[in-house]
């Protein structure tokens, strides 16, 4: 009973490292796009299709890409669902006239925001 429990627990763990998902790596993929070179066209072929998309002025557009960056268990079948998102990865890629003009790639952990917790927020300012 022992080495079955073991095997099916062994099995499990081997099953962490197939995945399905296609993974984007967002900071090798900005580094493909060239500031006032890179088309909004070239730029889709490399990235795909934008998360988000807005106009900051006429003819001025920011896109957006967006990847939630896993955990130590992310990716593992069942026990992956329960596990939140350590973190995210985003690209903002600003176009005038359809050339890009500015590419920033911005990486934000969880632990990013613990110092809210530790501020006491009752504080003057003087």
């Amino acid at each position: 009973m022992r080495h079955l429990l073991f095997a099916i627990l062994c099995a499990l763990l081997l099953l962490g490292g197939c995945s399905s998902k296609q993974v984007r790596h967002l900071a090798s993929d900005a580094a493909l796009i060239k500031p006032g070179q890179t088309t909004v066209k070239e730029m889709q072929k490399y990235l795909g299709e934008p998360d988000g998309r807005r106009e900051v002025a006429p003819d001025v557009n920011e896109y957006v890409y967006f990847e939630n960056r896993q955990g130590a268990f992310g990716n593992m079948p069942v026990i992956g669902s329960w596990v939140g998102p350590a973190g995210y990865e985003m690209i903002v890629v600003t176009a005038i006239n359809d050339i890009v003009t500015n590419c920033e790639f911005r990486n934000f952990n969880q632990s990013d925001r613990q110092w809210r917790e530790d501020f006491t927020w009752d504080q003057d300012v003087k």
